[in-house]
């Protein structure tokens, strides 16, 4: 608890040294506000082939991997979602990995990559990627879900059970749109060594209200770091240059 009480104060204290309006300061909050309970270095261990975690003061709780465990587990997260889905998240220390040969400039396959509304991505060797619109495609059953929820009454079961159908909308309009930023960065990288975006101050976009709706289901924030992320895998480049003139 302690660590997320520092890590409360610290986002707050860089808050107010931006000069940012809305500074958020910290509070305190109760038992149910807590979606998440973290055990670091020790309280808990892996047994039976490592297909089950032991949490202290919970007991043993089964597991589905995702994937396997690699490196040395120093600490676990155990999280619960919006619709009570459990997750347990490993943060494990890991030898640095050999640095991959740089490829030489010359040598490099580059491409630009202009993000968009109408287009999700155009690529400066003229393909385009047709941009999904994940929630709004879903807009209409999601605002029917709501007005559901607005009118039931509140503390009783059926509001409860209509707030998990919300939820679930919600969820699987994220899960979509992560997957599907995955799979488009997966396939510039394993394409191109050399990628590059315009830096668009997004926050600043996101303040026209006639295009923040677009522009947050568009999600060009997440489509750049995740390909950031797999570039650095893979030992390729990303490159973030001034946005003037390169449409």
């Amino acid at each position: 608890m302690s660590h997320r009480v520092e890590l409360a104060y610290q986002a707050f204290f860089t808050r107010v040294q931006n000069g940012e309006k809305e500074v958020g300061y910290s509070r305190f909050k109760g038992k149910y506000w807590y979606d998440s309970i973290s055990y670091t270095q020790v309280g808990f261990h892996l047994r039976d082939e490592e297909t089950i975690l032991h949490l202290s003061k919970i007991g043993d709780i089964p597991m589905v991997y995702h994937r396997p465990i690699e490196g040395v587990i120093k600490r676990v997260t155990i999280r619960r979602t919006s619709t009570g889905k459990w997750y347990a998240c490993f943060t494990v220390k890991m030898d640095d990995p050999k640095p991959a040969e740089p490829i030489p400039i010359e040598e490099r396959s580059v491409v630009g990559i202009d993000v968009g509304l109408r287009t999700f991505c155009t690529l400066s060797d003229g393909t385009t990627m047709e941009n999904p619109r994940w929630f709004r495609t879903e807009e209409k059953r999601l605002a029917k879900a709501q007005r559901k929820l607005s009118r039931c009454e509140k503390g009783t079961p059926k509001r409860r059970k209509q707030r998990l159908v919300v939820a679930r909308i919600h969820e699987t309009i994220a899960n979509r749109r992560m997957d599907f930023a995955y799979k488009t960065a997966h396939t510039l990288t394993q394409t191109y060594d050399l990628l590059v975006f315009e830096d668009l101050a997004i926050k600043n976009m996101m303040k026209n209200h006639c295009l923040a709706k677009s522009i947050g289901d568009a999600a060009w924030n997440l489509f750049i770091s995740t390909t950031v992320n797999k570039a650095e895998e893979a030992g390729y480049m990303v490159v973030l240059v001034n946005p003037a003139q390169t449409t």
